[in-house]
Parts: C-alpha cells; structure tokens; sequence
C-alpha cells in the first residue's frame, strides 16, 4: 500500500521582501522517508524550510500538509501535523530542560496546559530516546550548546507530529551525537513513519540517513533524487565548484590537492 504524503510542495518560490531567491521548489514527501537538502552557505535551504512552515510568506506556489493547503491550517492543527527545530537558539528564563520538552505536549494539553501523567510519560521518554534524561532539571540556558540541540529534539518527539523539520542539526555536536542524533531519526522514521525533512552540511552523512536529495543552489533546485543518484563526482563538484575529482564518490570524502 503506498504511504501517504506528509508534506508537498508546487512550484514554490521564495525570497525575502518581494525578491525571488529559489523557484520551482517541488517536494513529494511521504510518510517514512527523509529529505535532505544540501547545498553551500547562502544557498538559500533554512529560506526553503522557513517558507514551508510559514514562518516566511513564500512568494508563489503552493504548501500542501497532509493534504491540505497550509494556510487552511490553524496553529493547532499545524502543531499536530509538524515540528520544527530551526537553528535560531530558544531564549528562556528559568526553565529546566524538562520544562522546555514538555512544551512539546501543547498541542494536546488543552488551554491550561496542564500535563497528564501519560504526557508526562511521553516526555521522558523523547528524552530517554536522546540520552538527556540527566539533564531535566538542568537551566535550559546554562548547558552547552550540543546539549540544547538534543534538547530541542526531544521536544520536537514529544509533540508526535507526522514531519519533523529541521536546519542544521547537526550543528554544534560532536561526531558521536551527530551520529546519535541522525540514528534518531531513522528509528522515527522506521517505527513512527514520520516524514523528515532537514538540511545538512556533513556530506557522509547526508548520503547515509537520506532517502532522497535535493540540492540548492544560485535561484533554483539544481539536482534531486536518490543518494546515488546525487553523490557523484559531477554533481557534488558543480555544486560546491569544485575542482574536477576533489569529490571522492566511492568513499564520499573531499579530497585534498597533494
């Protein structure tokens, strides 16, 4: 039976202030598969992933969640469906860790925001899931920054949306976590069938955790598909100009001149 599509894009264009910056973004991501998108500093992917969630009006085109326009969605009914975990840092005050995943259970809490014992429940485990049950009584703001990421990830298991979305996540974590942390999502993806849609720096790793590809650069999607299809010497090295061969597409690593 096919799986459903979670988040679909048509002919989305982006920008900022009334300027293009990327046309012709299409997305058809379904339930149990995770996208990347690759590309240089600049390219424009948190301005893609920033105007699928709204938080920038995009320009031209159309949002599909679940099936449905995303304009037609209540905050409520988004919160259901997604989960964003962007690389702007959450300024708190007075807030332990578990304080700010339990935030992710809003969704289900009602006006007063009252948690249950079973939301509760979900909390440790989205925490157990990443290793920072240690931290939950932890300020928020004075743990490091690796630390907030996988923090930030529990909150975003907590809430159980159908996609999860995120820039960079990588970011600020050492290759163990980074590994843990991708690890992560691909039991999600596996055992929840939730849709991942994210960018990422780290090659290797984009080509290991993705089941499809989508590369950005100067004002359109320049490649998209399969990870063997995208991580060939020709289209990493016109991706990231790159002199001939200085992309290695056996072992996936750079090569330096000699």
């Amino acid at each position: 039976m096919e799986r459903p599509i979670y988040l679909e894009t048509k002919n989305l264009v982006v920008g900022y202030d009334g300027v293009p910056l990327i046309s012709d973004v299409n997305i058809q991501l379904h339930a149990g598969e995770i996208l990347t998108l690759i590309g240089p500093n600049g390219a424009g992917k948190s301005t893609i992933l920033k105007s699928i969630v709204g938080y920038l009006d995009s320009l031209d085109g159309a949002v599909f969640i679940a099936g449905r326009p995303v304009g037609e969605l209540s905050a409520h009914e988004l919160s259901l469906e997604l989960a964003v975990m962007l690389t702007e840092r959450m300024r708190t005050e007075l807030l332990t860790c578990a304080d700010i995943v339990e935030t992710g259970r809003y969704p289900y809490t009602g006006r007063l925001g009252i948690l249950t014992d079973e939301d509760r429940e979900k909390v440790r485990e989205a925490m157990d899931m990443v290793h920072v049950w240690d931290l939950r009584d932890r300020d928020f703001m004075q743990i490091s920054d690796g630390q907030r990421q996988r923090i930030m990830l529990a909150r975003a298991i907590a809430q159980e949306p159908h996609i999860i979305m995120l820039d960079e996540p990588t970011n600020y974590l050492d290759i163990h976590y980074q590994i843990e942390l991708l690890n992560v999502l691909r039991r999600l993806v596996r055992t929840r069938d939730v849709a991942v849609i994210m960018s990422l720096h780290e090659l290797p790793l984009a080509r290991k955790i993705s089941d499809w590809v989508m590369c950005i650069k100067g004002d359109c999607v320049v490649a998209a598909g399969t990870p063997d299809e995208i991580f060939t010497t020709d289209v990493i090295n016109e991706l990231y100009d790159l002199a001939p061969g200085v992309f290695d597409p056996v072992s996936g690593n750079i090569q330096l001149e000699e």
